[in-house]
């Protein structure tokens, strides 16, 4: 991967999931339109969050004035995106050398989701439509001009972006014959013209991964085959076959990351692996062979997964390992980098660097330094003075000094198992006073982890004198397969065990007022905050679900097209409803039908756009709550999805919820 990648993790520009955007007033409005609370009730709860508070949400949550920076592949401009006067964020481009800034690409109802450069004249963008998730690439000159949606096809979902170096192609993959899966096409980014590289035909058992070499050249893909096998096939060379080199369950990895092109082995590839260990480790491998040819990186605790490769100014060496231990960590390999990081180092300590952006010969570094009390600052490096020059800071308002610790922890759970994860502690926390907390399970539940750095949720609830606990439950990410099989078919059940053994671990410490603790989350958080009401109703003292699902029985009904080829999958990982004893347990396990259960407040929150936890998960939890006599809260927004991702709504969700808080820790 190029050195300016480092910050996707990967050269393949995969596109987020949790994609926001405008839906148009003159369409039926999703789900019940009843239910949401009136503008005036809203108003009320957001009232109740009063004092003399140095911040305001605003500060957490407006929209850096700047963001996004990125160098040309040239070096001669600097784009990023600016916010006006009315919140939209724009992209501009500066000429370096004489100051010129233009517009290039103007934001309107839809947010500009990703954007990059695809050579020194071109960029792309990336935009859905009313938060549905079926995302469109455009691309654009640097002055606005020959503006092109490369993918105008409704319904349908861009999956991952592969620029062609030095050419005017680039390779798409996306659902455009068959919803349930992707496939690739070869599309020029000037004129638009595209050609499909190769067809994916059996539903039962698509291809979910495609491997191509620097010059968009088809390698080799993945097949996953009923659901729960990965079958990786790769291409001979010389006869032009793809041939079946690995076979592996679908809960185990066998992943290329990318060819080493440094070699004059043209079937040398970095490939991440844990088949033979459980923690996932990077080893060089020789795909004709089938073989590995030596391991490049290990690590006892975490899985590693990430690298970055030079382009072809240095013959594309390796330059760096990253993976995520307590702290993101980074292992500098080549002599070039290490040079660099050794700088950076010395500079900024123990906070943590990544480089953003670079030009193609690696002569100008944009490096983004942060940490767990400093949002993010932007420096150009310099690699041949070696300077480093400040170049933004995006939220100046925050002061570091003001800023709350966010500090790692571990303990045991109930069945033995090592559990980590983060508490964020307000001052008067480590004062000695005992102090309310937001316990805040995080999403997925698979593969997910939290990380440390800056959080502004956690930051703006220790603002107002609040600890925040986040807890990577067993069937997170990051720790090894064994830990993450360890809660297959545990979420509602062991998993929430691992969280309020994390609550009373932070109990047992003296931080934390135990008749103050409230439980807030997104997504499967959303439905941990449910389950922890449901499960130990006297541990909690209200809670928030944000697009969080109630129901599993119609929550798998509910699954987007492209999900389907992944039920099978998804039974191994939640439960199977087919299955009469594990159907049982589903129901035990599924808020909706254990509501009888809940004594606490509740605020639910949805976006009412959202493909993935239907906006009907929401209105069932709020209907079966009124019907039973609670009043609860309810905030729609209908121009947003799986999350909201526009200024004002934002903003409005979190003055709500700390409305929410103040109201019932003040009780």
């Amino acid at each position: 991967m190029n050195l300016n990648h480092k910050i996707f993790g990967t050269a393949i520009i995969v596109l987020s999931t949790m994609m926001i955007n405008a839906q148009s007033s003159t369409a039926k409005l999703p789900g019940d339109p009843t239910l949401p609370s009136s503008k005036a009730n809203l108003e009320k709860l957001i009232s109740y969050d009063k004092g003399n508070f140095k911040y305001k949400v605003e500060d957490y949550f407006a929209r850096p004035k700047a963001s996004v920076f990125k160098i040309s592949p040239d070096g001669k401009y600097l784009s990023y995106k600016e916010k006006d006067q009315d919140k939209k964020n724009h992209v501009y481009v500066k000429d370096l050398s004489t100051g010129k800034i233009t517009k290039a690409i103007v934001e309107k109802d839809d947010l500009i989701k990703a954007y990059g450069w695809l050579n020194k004249k071109r960029l792309f963008y990336t935009q859905d439509r009313g938060g549905n998730e079926n995302i469109h690439l455009y691309a654009t000159d640097t002055d606005g001009s020959n503006q092109k949606d490369l993918t105008p096809f409704d319904g349908v979902k861009v999956q991952a972006i592969i620029p062609i170096k030095d050419t005017d192609f680039v390779v798409v993959t996306m659902n455009k014959n068959n919803k349930q899966i992707f496939e690739p096409f070869k599309i020029n980014f000037v004129t638009g013209e595209m050609t499909q590289l190769y067809e994916n035909k059996d539903v039962n058992s698509p291809i979910d991964d495609y491997l191509f070499d620097k010059d968009g050249n088809l390698r080799g893909y993945s097949v996953l085959e009923n659901g729960l096998t990965t079958k990786t096939y790769y291409k001979d060379l010389q006869t032009g076959k793809f041939n079946l080199i690995k076979s592996a369950d679908w809960s185990d990895t066998f992943s290329i990351i990318e060819f080493n092109e440094n070699s004059k082995n043209k079937d040398e590839a970095y490939i991440v692996t844990n088949l033979d260990s459980d923690k996932a480790r990077i080893v060089l491998y020789d795909l004709k062979k089938n073989t590995v040819i030596k391991e490049i990186y290990s690590n006892p605790v975490y899985d590693v997964s990430s690298i970055s490769t030079a382009g072809k100014n240095r013959n594309y060496e390796l330059d760096f390992i990253s993976y995520e231990g307590t702290k993101g960590e980074t292992v500098p390999v080549s002599k070039f980098y290490k040079e660099i990081h050794d700088k950076l180092k010395s500079q900024f300590g123990d906070k943590e660097f990544g480089i953003a952006s670079s030009d193609d010969n690696n002569d100008k570094l944009l490096v983004v330094v942060g940490s767990d009390k400093l949002y993010g600052t932007y420096y150009e490096y310099d690699t041949k003075t070696k300077q480093t020059k400040l170049l933004y800071n995006l939220m100046p308002q925050l002061k570091e000094e003001d800023m709350a610790e966010m500090r790692p922890i571990e303990f045991k759970s109930r069945d033995g198992m090592t559990i980590h994860g983060y508490i964020t502690l307000p001052k008067a926390a480590l004062e000695g006073k005992k102090v309310p907390m937001i316990v805040n399970p995080h999403g997925g539940p698979q593969g997910i982890r939290d990380s440390w750095g800056f959080n502004p949720e956690a930051q703006l609830f220790a603002s107002r004198g609040y600890a925040t606990l986040q807890v990577n439950f067993r069937i997170s990410g990051g720790y090894g397969k064994s830990f993450q099989k360890a809660g297959y078919k545990q979420i509602g059940r062991k998993a929430m065990d691992d969280v309020e053994d994390g609550v009373k671990y932070a109990i047992s410490q003296g931080w934390i007022d135990q008749d103050k603790v409230a439980i807030y989350g997104g997504s499967h958080g959303g439905y941990a905050t449910l389950m922890g009401l449901i499960k130990t109703p006297d541990l909690y003292t209200c809670g928030v679900d944000y697009v969080g699902v109630s129901n599993i029985f119609t929550f798998f009904d509910s699954f987007p097209e492209y999900w389907k080829p992944y039920k099978e999958m998804v039974k191994q990982i939640w439960y199977d409803l087919d299955n009469p004893e594990e159907a049982k347990i589903a129901k035990e396990v599924s808020p909706v039908y254990q509501i009888d259960k809940i004594k606490k407040p509740l605020f639910v929150v949805q976006g009412a756009n959202d493909p993935r936890v239907n906006i009907n998960e929401s209105d069932q939890i709020v209907k079966a709550m009124r019907a039973k006599g609670f009043e609860v809260p309810y905030l729609v927004k209908y121009d947003e999805g799986h999350g909201f991702g526009k200024e004002p709504n934002r903003i409005e969700l979190y003055k709500s919820m700390l409305g929410f808080f103040a109201e019932n820790f003040n009780k």
